[in-house]
């Protein structure tokens, strides 16, 4: 396994890092046992970074995982706009995970410079608790090639967390060039970056190599976040990166595994995750929602406000 030093940070990462959106309630619903199973082979493997958020329900996980390895990175990421939000968020992570720090602290899903401004007044809750040694390091997510612009000219601002794959899945306001110029500008400023959705959601996974290959050869990173669900997973991951070669029997099998967005017959139609989407992959037909496969990147954010529970990502 490679590592690097996250940006200007002192904060030295694997070049996998473990999302675990895909082990949440929101998605895969693993249990505490199951979940462990899958994130301790990534650890062994010699990953040293999980990503996870306020919205995603998995600090028991990192919990468990944090008492047999106590030097793990961990980000997470809260929609906190002000003190109050923030404090709330930052107290949840830190009871979350049974730690008195954690390593990356990031706002979550930035659009813009309006959002960050919007925001401020958290972020200068962060820079406070930065200085006080309860976060090492500050920044941002973000689907937004502007946010990422703006995020490269910020002094505040330590790592930046944009999605990119080679076919531009799920950027919201541009061209995969786009975000590769506005990704490459905040590493040579300095930012640390680790990558999301190399993927593409799931949708690239049949692509597989094409799609590694070019996160891989892409040079303005420092670690890519991925999400896993199964040790094989893992496995198969863990060999490209470092060989770029996946053994057969292990690629037939990830190629037959595809996730997908359910929504189940009692759904109300109230709207509610259609206002949540942003990648505009959701709308109301014949009074129940319904998905637009090609676009939607199966974050599963749209559950999280599905006050019926009929949204599922299988």
């Amino acid at each position: 396994m490679k590592y690097q030093r996250l940006g200007q940070t002192d904060i030295i990462v694997s070049q996998i890092c473990f999302g675990t959106l895909t082990i949440s309630p929101l998605q895969k619903n693993l249990t505490l046992s199951e979940g462990l199973r899958v994130m301790k082979r990534a650890i062994d493997c010699g990953i040293n970074f999980i990503d996870t958020a306020d919205l995603y329900e998995t600090y028991p996980f990192i919990k468990a995982l944090l008492k047999d390895k106590k030097d793990l990175v961990i980000a997470t990421k809260s929609y906190a706009y002000d003190i109050s939000t923030a404090e709330a968020s930052l107290e949840r992570a830190l009871r979350g995970i049974e730690r008195d720090y954690v390593d990356i602290f990031l706002l979550h899903e930035q659009e813009s410079a309006l959002t960050l401004k919007g925001h401020y007044e958290a972020i200068e809750y962060f820079l406070k608790q930065k200085e006080k040694g309860h976060i090492r390091s500050f920044g941002i997510s973000t689907h937004f090639v502007e946010a990422t612009k703006v995020a490269a000219d910020m002094k505040e601002i330590d790592i930046i967390h944009p999605i990119l794959n080679y076919k531009g899945i799920g950027i919201v306001d541009g061209t995969r060039a786009d975000m590769e110029d506005a990704i490459s500008k905040a590493y040579q400023n300095g930012k640390g970056i680790y990558l999301m959705k190399a993927l593409g959601g799931g949708h690239l996974i049949k692509e597989m190599a094409k799609a590694y290959n070019y996160i891989l050869d892409y040079p303005y990173k420092h670690s890519v976040a991925i999400g896993m669900q199964r040790t094989e997973e893992v496995d198969a991951n863990i060999s490209y990166f470092e060989n770029r070669k996946v053994p057969e029997d292990t690629a037939k099998g990830l190629e037959k595994y595809k996730r997908d967005l359910i929504i189940q017959s009692w759904c109300q139609a109230c709207g509610n995750c259609i206002k949540r989407c942003n990648q505009g992959a959701l709308e109301i037909v014949e009074g129940k929602a319904v998905v637009n496969k090609e676009k939607c990147v199966l974050c599963g954010y749209c559950g999280s406000v599905c006050r019926e529970l009929a949204i599922k990502i299988i």
